[in-house]
């Protein structure tokens, strides 16, 4: 094996863009791992432990640095070549305001000069100036999503002060998920427009609970995210209290729909007083909490975000919230799973979005005993090793101690396939259970991509292959296609439920017949 690293000087690309270009990088022939980034003392420090830079670099925050291992010196060579090639590809934005014989904008004021009337400003630098750049959005009179990370809490709650005084709305920092105006931002899907408003300290959370909906024949209003600091105790829940203002006071809004990790408890109170004031129907999904202790007048607690969906869809309707999901699909997804398993007795869930894995141990932490995970929560040990699952074990695969020098496993799936088969090649591995996110910023074809690593792991201990499980955020809007993505998916072997809670409790359910 062989390392090397590019400098390119006086370039920016944002994150977004920078992860698929590691992706496409990495899929070039002899290239073992390959990572663009911005060269930000931050950037540089996770290369570094993800053993990508051993060496000194003079890089500085404007330039961009290309580093990459590959199993000779000649793929190296070819690889840091075609990464420069894909960095000095003009921007499709750019482009298109060349055909419109459009003057590219160099700053938010130029920008505004084109696009008179816009209100909000996408923030996704490194995490070190995304600050300073909001704060010019602000100031601007612009509300601003900051998609990066990285950013000081200090600054959040600073920048959320301000924004809440002058009457404007900061989404983040680090959140990846908005449909506003029905324009999906970030990674979102495609969805219809409706009456259901969403407030979320969670992207992949927001993005289930839209798609349920979509799915359903309802539709979004609005979808806010909010960062998943918003509700600590230190920011005190400012752009989700304000994002309930919005929805209460918008006339295509008939439901509100609330979801995060459960809150601090003083923020928690302050958000559903102003919830239950807001004269709409609520619905409140707080994984991991107790349902119970945020019922009030007009706020309708749920444990899951498949219940989230349902209840929102069943108020915009008019009609009665009913008691759990529908049995009958899990039921019939049961009598499909295999009734053999040889042994086999552990659950092994490798998870591209942070709140299903969440979702998950929530509700897995009811029926299996001792969960381990890479994940927070309560009655679930942290894993010894991250790298190698014991007993029962749910990973965040888009965890930093597996995103250092990669892109998300929702763009490169390359880690989870690995992953994957390693799980299906444990002998004590019951069912892997595995989420497939959809949608703008997303892998292109998710299950092509998969399908390999699906093959292989179906084929190990001679064909005593564990059950693989998974589920698909996504609607049809979305690029990739819900209903091609699911055949394909079915196709490979997997056993496909319609939402992470359903997926869930079948893998559990597979579990339990074999122990």
């Amino acid at each position: 094996m062989t390392m090397g690293t590019r400098i390119i000087a006086d370039l920016y690309r944002d994150s977004v863009s920078l992860m698929k270009i590691s992706s496409t990088v990495s899929a070039l022939p002899g290239v073992v791992q390959a990572s663009c980034i911005m060269a930000t003392p931050a950037n540089l420090d996770l290369l570094r432990e993800a053993g990508l830079l051993d060496v000194e670099i003079a890089a500085g925050p404007n330039e961009v640095l290309v580093a990459i291992e590959a199993e000779d010196a000649a793929a190296l060579a070819v690889a840091l070549d075609g990464a420069e090639a894909e960095l000095h590809k003009e921007p499709e934005s750019l482009a298109r305001a060349r055909e419109a014989a459009i003057e590219p904008p160099r700053s938010q004021e130029m920008a505004l000069d084109t696009l008179v009337g816009a209100n909000l400003a996408l923030i996704a630098t490194p995490g070190p100036f995304a600050a300073a750049e909001a704060s010019k959005a602000l100031r601007l009179g612009l509300n601003a999503m900051v998609f990066s990370d990285n950013v000081a809490i200090e600054d959040e709650i600073a920048l959320k002060r301000f924004a809440e005084r002058a009457g404007l709305m900061v989404l983040g920092p680090d959140c990846g998920t908005a449909v506003i105006d029905g324009v999906p931002l970030g990674f979102a899907n495609v969805v219809r427009r409706g009456n259901i408003g969403v407030v979320a300290a969670s992207g992949t959370g927001l993005q289930q609970v839209i798609c349920l909906v979509d799915s359903a024949g309802g539709g979004i209003s609005q979808a806010i995210g909010t960062g998943g600091r918003d509700l600590d105790v230190r920011v005190g829940g400012v752009t989700m209290m304000r994002g309930i203002r919005a929805l209460a006071d918008d006339p295509d809004t008939a439901v509100i729909v609330l979801i995060s990790k459960p809150p601090a408890p003083d923020v928690a109170a302050a958000v559903m007083d102003l919830a239950n004031a807001s004269g709409k129907p609520v619905v409140a999904c707080l994984l991991g909490a107790g349902p119970d202790q945020f019922a009030a007048a007009n706020i309708h607690p749920v444990a899951t975000l498949e219940d989230a969906a349902a209840a929102a869809l069943a108020l915009a309707r008019g009609e009665p919230v009913s008691e759990g999901a529908d049995a009958s699909a899990l039921e019939s997804l049961i009598a499909q799973a295999p009734k053999a398993i040889n042994g086999r007795r552990y659950l092994r869930g490798l998870y591209s979005g942070g709140t299903f894995c969440y979702e998950a141990l929530s509700l897995l932490g009811e029926r299996l005993e001792t969960m381990r995970s890479n994940t927070s929560f309560p009655a679930t040990s942290l894993i010894n090793d991250p790298w190698h699952s014991e007993g029962h074990t749910v990973l965040d695969l888009g965890d930093d101690v597996f995103t250092r020098g990669r892109p998300h496993p929702m763009i490169d799936h390359r880690l989870r396939n690995e992953r994957l088969v390693q799980e299906a090649a444990d002998p004590e591995t019951a069912v892997v259970l595995i989420d497939v996110v959809l949608g703008c910023g997303a892998h292109d074809d998710p299950a092509a991509a998969m399908a390999p690593a699906l093959a292989e792991a179906q084929q190990q201990n001679g064909g005593s292959a564990p059950a693989l499980v998974g589920f698909v955020c996504g609607t049809d809007g979305d690029p990739q296609g819900l209903t091609r993505q699911k055949s394909a998916l079915r196709e490979a072997g997997v056993l496909l439920a319609n939402s992470n809670a359903e997926a869930v409790r079948l893998a559990a359910a597979i579990v339990e017949a074999a122990t």
